[in-house]
């Protein structure tokens, strides 16, 4: 349960502070000091029109026309200049919240994809809806992190402004809001405190977690209609609501309690100042403009004292938020919430493609994949890996990609850039044609001539006229079929021509014909193959077979020596 206290702050200071001392920190200092000059700029305004309000009140008690109209023209006055003071501070406001949210956004998404934070947060149970995070709750913590900090600052001025003004008036009234004040937000912390900063947090997971399924289902749409899965999603997606109903339900049974203790708390405010000097302007001892001076003041010193009391629905919500960007935030930036391994795969870099004594195990290290292999794949001499499902391959091919470090032993490989890893199911980004020939390396001048040429090779030769030439950008992933979708990622290799490349099933959506071809133009490069497959076409294109058992037990052969079991 998220609660309001050291341990609070110290995770709001640890995502807030590094926006105010790194690189943009001038700029950000220099917009909060304007803004801390404006709300000063405001509170003087305030004090003023306090005073000419309580002024003209009591030239209209006193029918004093000239001392009435004087009053006005004053006040008119001073209204056009506090009004761009007033516009000009939500202005400013809002562009610093911005920039902070524009700079926080790229730090976060910097931790993210820096040693693939964002594909090791696929194992955590802890760190749900990391996109929600990302792009709602850090806009919320900008925000309401200003919000909160100017409520505040404007709250103290407030104070020390309006304080002197109601002590010259009644020292009656300064002990009783004092006590008030204390009474107020003790009863709002200790008794609704820590219940609402919990369902608050509560409601920001559940709705992740509704929003998320219904986009699961967008995605894996074809495959839910063919399996006839409508009445089983609807029934998952009606539980996630009906969990965020519930837990709202409760939210707003809390947050009625609350209103009804502030509002009753607020409106009293309006009856007991009256009250306490209400026998002053009886008597005559104070004029009518100076009860309505003790009362303006009075509402702005209880609005300053009672800020967490007056703004506490939205703080409790803000507490929520705060603890959901802090964990996420130490959990990508590796400082915790990884399991620490029992061991891992070390990862060397060389000139060619060796394997020495490798253990692969399963994530929480209770099963072995392979024991003890020991093989090298030197330039020209493909691999194919075989064995049944679930024996290990996928999982060899990701820890030779740096994904999979459950286990011992080392993997020693070329530079990353002289890699390139095919899985079954190609990545489609959202972009041109252009852009899935190109991907990942985006910045490469190629000329659409070549890039024809390369579709044509893949056997994909009327896809850009048929789909309006190779800028233009549709849903890849839906606008092909899979075994187009591999085509486009053959032509990712023959134009790159890496030093290795990784083909996990890479050819499982293809017919036959489609297959010998691409392996008979990669066969031709200098690319070195490591395949996983079942088909016994592609073994002429390696020089080895690896076979795992899938207990731990491998077998190397050599390929002209290796038969397919029936």
């Amino acid at each position: 349960m998220i609660r309001f206290d050291l341990r609070l702050w110290q995770r709001f200071s640890a995502v807030a502070l590094p926006y105010w001392f790194r690189e943009e920190k001038w700029p950000a200092r220099g917009l909060l000091l304007l803004l801390v000059a404006l709300l000063l700029g405001q509170t003087g305004f305030a004090v003023l029109f306090n005073q000419l309000t309580g002024e003209f009140t009591s030239a209209m008690a006193a029918k004093d026309a000239d001392r009435f109209w004087t009053s006005i023209l004053e006040c008119l006055a001073i209204l056009v200049a506090a009004v761009p003071i007033y516009a000009f501070f939500y202005y400013v406001r809002d562009k610093l919240a911005l920039w902070w949210r524009r700079w926080l956004t790229r730090d976060f998404l910097g931790s993210y994809f820096n040693d693939r934070a964002y594909y090791e947060l696929n194992a955590s149970t802890e760190i749900d809806n990391p996109d929600q995070r990302i792009a709602d709750d850090i806009k919320t913590f900008t925000e309401k992190s200003l919000f909160f900090l100017l409520i505040v600052v404007g709250a103290l001025l407030e104070l020390v402004a309006f304080s002197g003004v109601l002590w010259s008036i009644s020292t009656e009234l300064v002990v009783f809001l004092v006590i008030y004040a204390i009474a107020g937000t003790a009863v709002t912390m200790l008794v609704f405190g820590k219940v609402l900063i919990g369902l608050n947090f509560y409601q920001l997971k559940r709705e992740a977690d509704f929003r998320f399924s219904l986009v699961r289902i967008r995605e894996n749409a074809e495959a839910i209609a063919f399996y006839r899965g409508e009445d089983q999603e609807s029934k998952r997606v009606t539980q996630y609501f009906d969990a965020a109903f519930g837990n709202f339900n409760k939210l707003i049974r809390a947050q009625l309690n609350l209103n009804l203790f502030q509002y009753g708390y607020s409106f009293m405010t309006i009856v007991l100042p009256s009250a306490i000097i209400a026998g002053r302007v009886i008597s005559g001892e104070l004029e009518v403009g100076r009860a309505i001076q003790a009362a303006g003041a009075f509402s702005a010193i209880l609005a300053a004292l009672t800020v967490i009391v007056d703004n506490f629905e939205e703080f409790s919500k803000f507490a929520a938020g705060i603890d959901r960007l802090y964990s996420f935030s130490r959990f990508i930036t590796g400082k915790e919430g990884r399991s620490p391994a029992a061991s891992e795969i070390g990862l060397l870099q060389g000139s060619r493609l060796a394997i020495e004594n490798l253990t692969l195990q399963t994530p929480n290290y209770n099963r072995i994949l392979l024991s003890n292999l020991s093989l090298a794949i030197d330039p020209g001499e493909g691999l194919l890996i075989v064995g049944a499902s679930g024996s290990g391959k996928s999982s060899l091919l990701r820890a030779i990609a740096g994904l999979w470090h459950s286990g011992s032993g080392r993997i020693v490989r070329p530079d990353s850039a002289d890699m390139l890893f095919l899985p079954q199911r190609p990545y489609m980004l959202l972009g041109s044609l252009r852009s899935q020939l190109l991907y990942p390396q985006q910045d490469r001048q190629i000329t659409d001539e070549r890039l024809l040429r390369l579709l044509e090779s893949v056997n994909l030769p009327d896809i850009a006229a048929q789909f309006g030439g190779l800028d233009a950008e549709l849903d890849w992933a839906k606008v092909l079929s899979v075994g187009e979708q591999q085509r486009v990622a053959f032509a990712r290799v023959l134009l790159v021509a890496p030093r290795y490349a990784i083909l996990d099933e890479a050819t499982s959506a293809m017919d036959i014909a489609n297959e010998e071809s691409l392996y008979e133009q990669l066969a031709a490069t200098a690319t070195t193959l490591i395949s996983t497959g079942h088909r016994p076409s592609i073994k002429k294109y390696h020089s080895q077979v690896l076979e795992l058992a899938g207990n731990g037990v491998w077998h190397l052969h050599a390929a002209g020596d290796y038969r397919f079991a029936l």
